[in-house]
């Protein structure tokens, strides 16, 4: 099962949730008494709601502060605005707007990160520079697999573990998203980041590394997310 399809499925129990909350909907007693909803389902239904629009964009987003703010209180109808907040989010992930929106920030992130390898490398610090493309590159395999619906996480001993960048790489390849020439560029690159990474620097000249930038900019221009 994909990421695509677990969130498919977690955004479909959290809405169930909140239809499962309004069902306990009771208006209270007295001329001037106002419906209430179950206090302890409300708040299952909140706590997993929140926490789940939080690992899945940012407690800065406006379906986190809207979610927040206006879902508090166990009435039918702060239930009715989460469960709409959901519907929008359920939305966003069927038709693809959540990969299209990650891409571009992504997008943002790289063009930053990359620029300053770039410095970096004028500046005469190509081991840094090494270890910071090689970091761009792995993270824009993660979101080529995110985008084309390949699992980032493998399941052990009862937990997801990321999976490491090389097996990101074969299973892009074995997907055709690109092709076996690219996998071992990629393959090269990454090489060239660990040996970075782990002090071999006379492995490899600044050269090589200028050679890994401009070639690394042309693989996820032509590999977009």
């Amino acid at each position: 099962m994909n990421t695509e399809e677990k969130l498919k499925i977690r955004i479909n129990q959290l809405i169930e949730l909140a239809d499962n909350v309004l069902r306990t909907e009771r208006r209270g007693t007295g001329t001037f008494s106002t419906s209430y909803v179950d206090n302890e389902q409300f708040n299952e239904f909140r706590n997993a709601s929140l926490s789940f629009i939080l690992n899945l964009y940012t407690k800065d987003h406006p379906y986190y502060e809207s979610f927040f703010n206006d879902c508090h209180r166990a009435t039918p109808f702060e239930a009715k605005t989460g469960r709409g907040i959901l519907t929008s989010i359920k939305t966003e992930i069927e038709q693809g707007w959540l990969n299209t929106i990650r891409g571009l920030l992504s997008a943002e992130i790289f063009t930053d990160f990359i620029e300053m390898a770039e410095h970096l490398l004028n500046e005469n610090y190509k081991d840094a520079s090494a270890v910071m493309i090689g970091s761009v590159l792995e993270e824009h395999l993660r979101q080529l697999c995110v985008k084309n619906g390949i699992d980032i996480t493998s399941e052990k001993a009862g937990k997801q573990i990321p999976k490491r960048a090389d097996l990101l790489n074969a299973e892009l390849t074995k997907a055709t998203i690109y092709n076996k020439l690219d996998q071992k560029n990629v393959t090269a690159w990454l090489d060239l980041r660990n040996k970075a990474a782990h002090g071999k620097y006379g492995e490899y000249t600044k050269e090589q590394v200028e050679l890994m930038l401009q070639s690394v900019i042309d693989f996820m221009t032509r590999n977009g997310i």
